[in-house]
């Protein structure tokens, strides 16, 4: 009985310690992202949408491999408010991103982080790819390193659209 009542109020104890501790989703860091076409865009200017904000490298082969699957889902959801920065590694050089995202027509806004700055504001990401699923607020809502499941990816940004 007393083993009963101890594990009782460890599992009570886990409940509260849990929902005491539950931190609120992290605030999206302020960068503002050098596009391939010369713009300056900032995280602020797309608050109203959900955007992804994918690191990668020419050189990554999970990075090549995704592409395909982030067009598709950047002209199946932009309509509806979805945004996407592809944002290319400072080790990454300028022409080889810039072909790149010419030769497979990249419809999003391509980045170049040339001394790292976006990468050291989300946390140093060092790892292709790295992504967050940021939502109209400019909460970060999910983080995702390397490859991840399709499926998964599409109902959370369905429900971060229509959140």
């Amino acid at each position: 009985m007393k083993k009963l009542l101890a594990l009782a109020l460890l599992a009570a104890l886990g409940g509260i310690g849990a929902w005491f501790f539950a931190a609120p989703a992290p605030k999206a860091p302020e960068v503002t992202f050098s596009t391939l076409s010369g713009k300056q865009l900032s995280l602020s200017e797309l608050r109203g949408k959900v955007v992804l904000v994918k690191f990668w490298a020419t050189n990554c082969v999970s990075c090549v491999a995704q592409m395909p699957d982030n067009i598709e889902n950047y002209n199946k959801y932009r309509e509806q408010g979805f945004e996407l920065v592809a944002v290319a590694m400072q080790y990454d050089p300028a022409n080889y991103v810039i072909n790149f995202a010419e030769t497979r027509k990249l419809p999003f806004p391509v980045a170049l982080d040339t001394v790292g700055k976006a990468a050291k504001a989300f946390g140093d990401v060092k790892l292709t790819p790295t992504a967050f699923l940021i939502d109209k607020n400019g909460q970060i809502i999910k983080r995702y390193l390397g490859l991840y499941d399709k499926q998964e990816f599409r109902r959370t940004l369905e429900k971060a659209l229509a959140g």
